[in-house]
């Protein structure tokens, strides 16, 4: 049974006297354990689907079931504490709240869930040497690198072992090198932790680590196939 089904989706929203439909009849399966990529060009709906798939907003119809739950079924206060047990998500600005250390930061989703205090230290230091920053727990976001704010991210989002991270733009505010770093990472987390990934990039030698690809073409999923072209009316069930 797939971990994330996505059913005949479509988000529509009033810009001034205009409806915008950025996804259209969007269907999507997603197996435990998959790194799947998004792409489509700017506009087209990618952060849409990411925030749908993450609870943050709901589609206009269609059906979002993830880990067996109809998230749109859920009432606003039981879709909170939902997103809290099975979310993480890693931001392309980090997010991280300045005045907070890393380990601070990283513990912020675990208090929104039934954990004492010895159960989440375990979580923050189990999550800060998945990223290899134990040496940095104590520091502040100032005091730490733009790669080093990013893994703080990603450790924040896994801390809770969650049943899916997106990714939106994970590497967009980054260096090559940097990028490159903190891709090899989500690869690793993904295969050795075996947590399910789906990364929005715009860049197409980051969509090329996930062991899937996908892309939006005029509100509608297509898969992207290694040299093969695929037809544009192509729907990803």
């Amino acid at each position: 049974m797939p971990v994330i089904e996505v059913r005949d989706v479509t988000k529509q929203f009033m810009k001034g006297s205009e409806t915008i439909t950025p996804l259209r009849d969007a269907n999507l399966e997603i197996e435990r354990g998959e790194f799947v990529s998004l792409m489509g060009a700017s506009g087209t709906g990618k952060s849409t689907l990411l925030n749908l798939i993450a609870s943050i907003d709901r589609p206009t119809s269609g059906t979002i079931v993830v880990n067996g739950t109809d998230i749109t079924r859920l009432s606003r206060s039981k879709l909170a504490n939902w997103r809290a047990a099975n979310i993480g998500y890693v931001f392309q600005t980090h997010n991280l709240v300045p005045v907070l250390t890393a380990y601070e930061n990283i513990e912020l989703p675990l208090l929104l869930l039934p954990l004492n205090r010895a159960e989440r230290r375990k979580r923050v230091e189990i999550a800060l040497g998945a990223v290899d920053l134990l040496d940095r727990a104590n520091h502040y976001p100032r005091q730490l690198s733009g790669g080093q704010e990013q893994r703080v991210g990603i450790a924040r989002a896994i801390v809770a072992d969650p049943t899916v991270v997106v990714a939106d733009e994970p590497t967009g505010d980054l260096d090559e090198t940097t990028s490159s770093q903190i891709l090899d990472l989500l690869q690793r987390l993904n295969r050795e932790l075996g947590t399910t990934f789906l990364m929005v990039t715009h860049d197409p030698d980051a969509a090329a680590i996930a062991g899937r690809r996908l892309r939006l073409e005029q509100g509608r999923l297509v898969e992207v196939a290694d040299h093969v072209p695929v037809p544009a009316a192509l729907e990803v069930r």
